[in-house]
């Protein structure tokens, strides 16, 4: 074998290799909302949402932001006071900010699926479509357009 077969059968396998994976690597993040972010149009377009959903997202929307920037008070407060100077220090640092972030995480997500929660079903199922376009695991939630439809055997 040449040195041009075996690039183009090292191409090949990597090129099958990233098609085979990616995928699931991708499928491994949540599809967020991102309700916090600056985007909310764009949400409020692609959605189709309606006066009350609107007003509801800007009320869980200000929530957050009030939530979030207690939680980035403690994160700078955190590096400023933890000390630094050693190996240890430095993880018990890295230790105190991956639980600030998780909880900043956290937050956001819990509006994301309180948003979710009053969806309709063509909303939701408008979600679950660009999840899966993303390659993005969507939060799992039943809608409020679906809840309305299910009858309680009792």
């Amino acid at each position: 074998m040449n040195l041009e077969t075996k690039m183009n059968s090292f191409k090949i396998s990597f090129i099958f290799f990233i098609l085979l994976v990616f995928p699931f690597l991708g499928s491994a993040q949540d599809c967020t909302l991102d309700i916090g972010g600056k985007n909310t149009d764009m949400l409020i377009d692609v959605f189709q949402l309606n006066a009350q959903q609107i007003s509801q997202m800007e009320t869980w929307r200000a929530e957050l932001a009030i939530e979030t920037k207690i939680i980035e008070e403690a994160i700078q407060k955190l590096f400023e006071t933890q000390p630094q100077s050693t190996p240890e220090e430095l993880t018990a640092l890295a230790d105190k900010y991956k639980v600030l972030k998780e909880k900043m995480v956290k937050a956001s997500a819990a509006t994301d699926k309180k948003l979710l929660e009053i969806f309709n079903k063509k909303q939701y199922e408008r979600y679950l479509g660009l999840c899966t376009e993303a390659l993005r695991r969507p939060i799992k939630v039943v809608p409020l357009g679906v809840q309305d439809t299910i009858v309680d055997p009792e």
